[in-house]
């Protein structure tokens, strides 16, 4: 026990074993819908639905050990929703292209992100964001949180004529994620441990008398992973038509990944001016999992925005990570149990983090409008086109071009005008896509 503390650095991070753990479980419960949601997406792809919820499991395993045993950050990985959603309806079903070739890209893409890693260029990148852009990650990953939330919960819906809507207040859904949030807020402000834990918890055992959830048994055994091992198709993938899917596929797992790296370490108290210190590990930590989880048979794997929720529980180390991919490896044989925690349950957690992950935008300088526009249209473009990605390019575009319209280019790293340069090629050569 005393070689653990010391080796994750319990008390120099204020925390001990029971609060990590129970930050693990917290943060496990919030994302454990991908177990089922990503079978489901990639299944649409014509991906064998059994194999896809095999390989879900590990390579969410595998990046998250990674994560916290070697960069020793409370930061989970798991396949991507959106990244998924692309796979599936964008790359496979809209160009044509089979499930085998997409895995490719997502193995080439996987090789250029090691690469960037391995040379830390990455590293770079992430250290030359400006303070205001990295302060709207924080703000605009809670903003994506809250809109996920709400969405989940029922709170909001679609609406064709004004794009969302207030959903259906009647609902019994919607009612338990209402009581839900409420309950979670006032056990944290009353510091009760684990307070988000019990919420969600609570709502779970309210949704089978209210919520017509349903009980379908503890443990079953895994289904066999071989429709989807080692069937990617790297030479499909490299065709030229798929050059585009690549560097999408690049572009997003950088960006994706990055920001919320930044975002929940920043929300954790882990950067030390600015920076993370053990960045480069984390970054490898996403960069193995993504080249797992093409060979495995799954879309691209990335860091975790539910993470925050283990981090408001009070995780601060790799612990938080690790809890998370034992219960990952457990739910192979547990998927029954894992399956019974409603979506509705832990929406309310997310919006209570999302709520306080705001708290960051108090710090941005509001009276440069070339610091604070560049955030804000960050922190916005990231719910409005649910994706960070998005958000940190109309971030780093409008930062260099008001920069340079005020006579102010000096004052922009070279990073930033060359990642301004590759989305805007990405944006108007390449399509939105």
């Amino acid at each position: 026990m005393d070689f653990v503390k010391r080796y994750f650095g319990f008390d120099e991070a204020g925390t001990n074993l029971r609060t990590e753990l129970l930050a693990g479980l917290t943060t496990f419960l919030t994302m454990a819908y991908i177990i089922f949601v990503n079978p489901a997406i990639l299944g649409d792809a014509g991906i064998p639905k059994d194999a896809v919820f095999v390989a879900t499991c590990i390579v969410a395993a595998l990046g998250s050990l990674i994560m916290g045993l070697y960069a020793n950050y409370p930061i989970a990985c798991a396949p991507g929703m959106g990244l998924n959603a692309y796979f599936a309806y964008t790359v496979v079903k809209g160009m044509g292209f089979t499930w085998q070739a997409a895995l490719g890209a997502v193995f080439i893409s996987g090789c250029l992100f090691m690469i960037v890693t391995l040379f830390r260029v990455r590293e770079v990148i992430v250290n030359g964001i400006p303070h205001s852009i990295r302060i709207a990650i924080t703000a605009g990953i809670g903003l994506f949180l809250a809109i996920i939330s709400l969405k989940t919960a029922g709170v909001v819906t679609g609406n064709p004529a004004t794009l969302v809507t207030l959903g259906n207040l009647h609902d019994p859904h919607v009612i338990l994620a209402t009581i839900g949030f409420f309950a979670i807020v006032t056990l944290d402000v009353l510091r009760v441990r684990g307070a988000i834990l019990l919420g969600i918890v609570g709502v779970t055992i309210l949704s089978f008398f209210f919520g017509g959830n349903q009980f379908h048994g503890i443990v079953s055994a895994p289904p066999s992973i071989d429709a989807t091992l080692f069937h990617l198709d790297i030479r499909a993938a490299l065709s030229a038509g798929v050059l585009n899917v690549i560097l999408v596929f690049f572009l997003v797992e950088l960006f994706d990944a990055t920001g919320t790296l930044m975002g929940v370490a920043n929300r954790a108290g882990l950067l030390v001016e600015g920076k993370m210190h053990r960045l480069n590990k984390a970054l490898l930590a996403d960069s193995t999992a993504i080249l797992a989880g093409s060979l495995l048979g799954t879309s691209s794997t990335t860091a975790y925005i539910e993470s925050a929720s283990g981090v408001q529980a009070g995780g601060r180390t790799g612990v938080t990570a690790i809890t998370v991919a034992i219960l990952f490896l457990a739910s192979l044989f547990f998927a029954p149990l894992a399956g019974v925690v409603p979506g509705y349950a832990t929406a309310p957690a997310l919006l209570y983090v999302s709520c306080l992950m705001l708290r960051e935008l108090v710090d941005l300088p509001w009276d440069d409008a070339t610091e604070v526009v560049p955030a804000a249209l960050t922190a916005l473009l990231m719910p409005f086109t649910y994706s960070i990605a998005n958000g940190v390019a109309f971030g780093f575009i409008s930062y260099a071009g008001l920069k340079l319209l005020t006579g102010r280019a000096r004052q922009v790293k070279l990073v930033v005008w060359i990642i301004a340069a590759v989305f805007l090629f990405r944006y108007f050569y390449l399509g939105a896509e």
